[in-house]
């Protein structure tokens, strides 16, 4: 159920070229996808046009993972626990839409998400050459940090004022290189379909990364332009037959970040210092919000999408650090990084050039560990969990990084942003004080017991007061849950909210300057080495294998391969798809195996041999939950939304053995539609167009 995913080559610092690669390894830009190694390995030519197509049908979820067209009429195929950011608001205490599922019979019932956007990825350009022109040869790291960073911010904006579409600089292979993406942005977004929890997430936690499988993960969505449904020229067809066991498929979406170019010591740092903090912290909240949900019904349900965040990302960080602890996979990437280390200082050109890049950026990490704590907890922790924290300090930091010009502002504050921002800011999504006032109170405690109760910043934003009374305090007191009021501030400008006396504002006001300076730290001490030198192993790596390399994920669109396979554990042959007969054997009547209500009362509706759940080969990774599967006609045959605990690792190093992406197989989907759900009108939208009614 993850948003993460795959695992292990000798070391991807000893990457080669795509016709070299190992395996169906890659998660390949759509302007570098290696179509020689699919026609030698799979006898499966690519063309241009069949990129672009699969390009085009694509989407990316702004909360973190992806989708794709799936009918001329904007309709958007994605997993429920993508979707489920969106369904969770929609829902109120008397219509528990997560619990119960829904389903709009008629264009009219599709209920509108609140703040949802998606993108559909229209245009790539290299703009290495202007991004890197920005730095001088007198420059510094941190100078020539901000000086890309002005530069990015300055091609985004002129991008976005040409086009009038969303802009984004990709950096690419650690700032070895950069492109420009241009996105064709959907900001009216609908729900039109999902299934219960109880199905769409079939056993539960027990069950998360692994395999077999037996979960229906998914929603859809319809994308509106002027109050009507998009009108598409390009989506992915339904696939009659599904996907064989042997077949080639092909996974498009945006994974998350990986790290397999990082250098030995950024790994360390990993094991040592961040992935140890962030364990504890989500088992921390895990236990939170369990002990919050036992409280009543509506506590389980307001905390429901939070708790089941918490709960995946925990299993999915204790997968990442099983790698990381492996001395094995951990000395492989030492002797990669050694021979390239070694072929680098056979050439004193190359030594000169790039040789104290690993030094620099080893002694960075030595820097972080001092600081990384506080950084962490005052730049990202308090935003992270409380929503209304969130806002306020969004609201601080707009109103200030406004009086600068573009490019001298924070990232996130840009000009070309800041459509996408202004609609998170100002969403009508609910807020519940009981909740917020749980996740403020224990980040407070964390941020005491993190920095120590002698702390200046702490002294002052406590006082003589306890967590539980600050937090209870400011949620209670705070008007910022009134989006009018938001936006009122916003537009009174820096004035406006100097002036202010929401207590929530003034909080934030308070956290401010300790946070940005933690920031600035970083930036000028950590991630401008790490950027430089990255730049510099990643151009060593072009000089000496070629230049046809998969960067690492970045939460972009990338376009995976493989084929449909089962694997052995344990001596034991997993086959490659489960069935609605082994749901029904694995369902208990009791949590997390108890069927919803519709499942017991159609069962008797069902084909028991319809395949459920598969796995295939593909290299994915987090943010590529709710990504198609599709075969070499391009069309629909699954929908990724796991990958099994072997893949995890996978987020450093590449291996096919073990290692699987988990779908829904689109017989299942279809099958469901029409026997258990009635959903008539959404299935036969499904179907190609020569087969849909009236057609």
């Amino acid at each position: 159920m993850s948003k993460f995913h795959s695992g292990i080559v000798l070391s991807i610092l000893l990457l080669v070229t795509a016709t070299a690669t190992l395996a169906d390894e890659g998660m390949w830009t759509f302007n570098n996808f290696p179509k020689s190694q699919i026609k030698q390995r799979y006898g499966f030519e690519i063309t241009d046009a069949w990129l672009d197509h699969v390009r085009l049908s694509s989407v990316r979820f702004n909360n973190g993972g992806s989708g794709s067209f799936v009918s001329p009429d904007g309709l958007v195929m994605t997993n429920h626990h993508v979707g489920a950011d969106c369904i969770q608001k929609l829902s109120t205490k008397e219509k528990d839409y997560i619990r119960d599922g829904f389903y709009a019979a008629a264009r009219n019932e599709e209920a509108k998400c609140p703040d949802l956007e998606l993108n559909v990825l229209v245009g790539i350009e290299d703009v290495t050459r202007q991004v890197k022109e920005a730095a001088k040869p007198e420059m510094g790291e941190a100078e020539i940090n901000q000086a890309q960073k002005a530069a990015m911010s300055r091609l985004e904006k002129d991008c976005a004022s040409r086009t009038g579409l969303r802009c984004d600089v990709v950096t690419l292979y650690r700032g070895g290189a950069y492109d420009l993406y241009t996105y064709k942005k959907y900001t009216d977004v609908r729900l039109v379909f999902a299934p219960e929890f109880n199905i769409a997430f079939f056993g539960g936690d027990p069950d998360n990364f692994t395999y077999p499988r037996y979960n229906l993960d998914v929603a859809f969505f319809r994308t509106y332009e002027n109050e009507k449904p998009a009108r598409l020229e390009q989506y992915f067809r339904w696939s009659t037959a599904g996907p064989r066991e042997g077949e080639a498929v092909f996974v498009s979406g945006n994974p998350g970040t990986t790290g397999r170019m990082l250098t030995l010591a950024q790994l360390e740092f990993l094991r040592d210092v961040p992935y140890p903090f962030v364990l504890k912290t989500l088992a921390r909240r895990r236990q939170l919000l369990q002990a919050f949900a036992v409280r009543g019904p509506e506590e389980a349900r307001i905390c429901n999408d939070q708790l089941f965040d918490v709960e995946n990302s925990l299993k999915a960080y204790t997968g990442f650090q099983s790698g990381l602890t492996d001395k094995n996979l951990m000395a492989k990437k030492a002797a990669g990084e050694k021979e390239l280390r070694g072929q680098v200082a056979a050439d004193p050109r190359k030594q000169k050039e790039f040789g104290a890049a690993w030094d620099a950026i080893a002694q960075a990490q030595k820097k972080y560990r001092a600081f990384y704590h506080r950084y962490y907890m005052l730049e990202r922790q308090l935003a992270l969990r409380s929503r209304l924290f969130e806002i306020a300090r969004d609201i601080v930091r707009l109103v200030e990084e406004k009086t600068k010009a573009n490019e001298k502002r924070l990232r996130e504050y840009r000009d070309s942003n800041l459509p996408s921002l202004e609609q998170e800011l100002f969403s009508t999504a609910p807020l519940y004080d009981s909740l917020e006032t749980v996740i403020l109170t224990d980040v407070l405690a964390q941020l005491r017991e993190m920095l120590g109760a002698e702390d200046a910043l702490l002294r002052k934003a406590l006082g003589d007061g306890t967590a539980e009374s600050v937090a209870t305090r400011l949620v209670s007191e705070t008007k910022l849950k009134d989006v009018a009021l938001r936006k009122a501030l916003v537009e009174g400008g820096r004035e406006a909210v100097e002036a202010s006396t929401d207590p929530m504002i003034q909080f934030a006001r308070l956290f401010d300057p300790d946070a940005r300076a933690a920031r600035k730290q970083f930036e000028d001490e950590v991630e401008s080495v790490e950027t430089v030198n990255g730049a510099l192993i990643s151009k060593a790596l072009f000089a000496i294998r070629g230049t046809s390399l998969y960067p690492d994920a970045t939460f972009t669109l990338r376009l995976a391969f493989g084929q449909v396979k089962g694997y052995r554990e344990g001596g034991k042959k997993i086959p490659y798809t489960t069935t609605f007969r082994g749901l029904y054997g694995r369902a208990t009547g009791k949590p997390p195996y108890k069927l919803p209500k519709s499942f017991v009362e159609k069962k008797s509706a069902l084909n028991f041999s319809t395949p459920f759940n598969f796995v295939a080969t593909p290299d994915i990774h987090g943010g590529n939950s709710g990504s198609p599967v599709v075969n070499q006609a391009g069309e629909i045959v699954g929908l990724i939304f796991d990958g099994n605990i072997q893949s995890l690792p996978d987020r450093f190093v590449y291996t096919d053995e073990q290692a699987r992406a988990v779908s829904v197989h689109s017989e299942a989907i279809v099958e469901t539609l029409r026997k258990i759900y009635g959903a008539r009108a959404l299935a036969d939208e499904l179907k190609p167009p020569g087969q849909r009614p009236g057609k």
